[in-house]
């Protein structure tokens, strides 16, 4: 049977765009479909704003930090919307760039709402396209509770397109999300309160992290309430008042924002019409090599549940268009050992299993090496920070399965050693390693 094309990626996010290039790239004939702009929710309402904001909120500490290395500033304002103006402008900047390389790449873009007719046709709009293989990568949208008065908060979209700061504001949930933006408002000048349901946040991520950024966020001023969950929302004098299921009052905010989840955006591509499996999450499983329950559909990133990371869906499809397409046969993802930050102040770094993974998995075998420090940086500073970090090995051998770090700096120095730990490197390698001095990444070396 002839097909117009090859492949037809629904979703212009990271992973969908970098999959239809590197499948054009090998001489297919690609199309992405995109109803929103392209770059998705990383380049839109993700890592890249996000990142831009941490930098600013990053600076606010700094300044405050000057007037021990003998510095005299007095800040005397601060212009969200000029910083927000020019966010837009260089997210704005991205778009093009993406449009302009899929269009060198001579890949079509099909912009509008995508949804499967059948297993090898697309419906976008009015009109419908044909192809070999159809991939799934539409990302996710963030969840919204039902509760009443739930349309008074706004969720991490919501976020960036504030025009300007609020005053009080109210960030709830438990996850990377909440951390990074209550973060970034405590920073820039809110007074912010993180609610969450139970005693800690990030609680996938090993304990060492929570407990010293918990302690950090007590120090400087942010409230965390804890061990509660919210039952309504109403308006009061132009403000947001916050009961909770436990009916207490916590006070009127400006501002309310959910990050209490991110949801798959699966149902909008009618998967059921070509026969695909979605989970009673929403998520669509797949194999190894990315493919669904149905031979030549695939799908990548967010809406498959696993590793709700850009550079992971990025990675997943360019092996997968390789695979398709440029002849590599066992080409694909190995989901293990696969770093991540989170932009809280101070970041965080880890890669591999946590403590409690790693004793579940590897028992007895497990050993951890632990430090805590005040960085050189923050020797000479008005609010300084810990720095922690932990080591976790397994074996005769102490084969290092996992490194949690958070600190000035861990978000760059983790990228190294995620290389390592990828590589099966043992703690004698580490120890092996001659430090640089005077760093705080070379306590990573130098653990006892």
């Amino acid at each position: 049977m002839s097909y117009q094309y090859d492949l037809i990626a629904i979703g212009g996010g990271s992973g969908g765009v970098a999959t239809a290039r590197r499948a054009a790239k090998h001489g297919a004939r690609v199309a992405v479909v995109e109803y929103d702009r392209l770059g998705g929710t990383c380049v839109n309402r993700g890592c890249v704003p996000k990142k831009v904001m941490w930098y600013a909120s990053h600076i606010a500490h700094t300044v405050r930090d000057a007037t021990g290395y003998g510095f005299e500033i007095e800040q005397k304002s601060f212009d969200w919307n000029a910083l927000v103006s020019d966010r837009e402008k260089y997210i704005h900047r991205l778009n093009g760039i993406y449009e302009t390389n899929l269009d060198r790449e001579n890949v079509d873009y099909l912009p509008g709402h995508g949804s499967l007719v059948d297993k090898h046709t697309v419906k976008v709009g009015d009109k419908t396209y044909t192809a070999e293989r159809i991939l799934l990568a539409p990302g996710g949208a963030p969840v919204i509770p039902d509760i009443e008065g739930a349309e008074l908060g706004i969720t991490s979209d919501g976020f960036f397109e504030l025009t300007e700061i609020p005053e009080k504001v109210a960030v709830v949930g438990a996850g990377y999300i909440a951390v990074e933006l209550a973060g970034v408002l405590h920073s820039l000048g809110s007074d912010v309160s993180l609610i969450i349901r139970r005693e800690h946040f990030l609680r996938e991520f090993d304990e060492i992290l929570s407990s010293t950024l918990t302690s950090i966020m007590h120090d400087d001023g942010l409230k965390i309430i804890n061990n509660t969950s919210l039952a309504k929302l109403t308006t009061k004098h132009n403000r947001i008042a916050v009961t909770t299921t436990d009916d207490r009052s916590l006070g009127d905010f400006d501002s309310v924002i959910w990050a209490i989840g991110r949801r798959p955006l699966s149902a909008e591509m009618t998967p059921e019409n070509a026969g695909v499996e979605v989970n009673s999450k929403g998520y669509i499983p797949t194999d190894k090599w990315q493919k669904t329950n149905v031979d030549n559909i695939f799908a990548i990133g967010d809406v498959t549940g696993r590793d709700q990371l850009t550079p992971v869906a990025i990675a997943a499809g360019r092996r997968l268009a390789e695979r398709l397409y440029a002849g590599m046969t066992d080409r694909h993802l190995n989901y293990d050992n696969i770093a991540s930050v989170v932009f809280s102040h101070p970041p965080i770094g880890t890669v591999g299993l946590t403590e409690t993974q790693a004793r579940e998995k590897f028992g007895d075998e497990v050993k951890c090496y632990n430090t805590a420090f005040t960085a050189m940086y923050h020797a000479f500073s008005p609010h300084p920070q810990k720095t922690a970090m932990k080591l976790v090995v397994t074996g005769k051998e102490e084969r290092v399965v996992g490194i949690h770090m958070i600190g000035t700096g861990v978000d760059e120095m983790l990228q190294g050693f995620a290389v390592a730990v990828k590589m099966g490197a043992t703690k004698a390698d580490f120890d092996d390693t001659v430090a640089i001095h005077p760093t705080s990444s070379e306590e990573l070396v130098t653990l006892v």
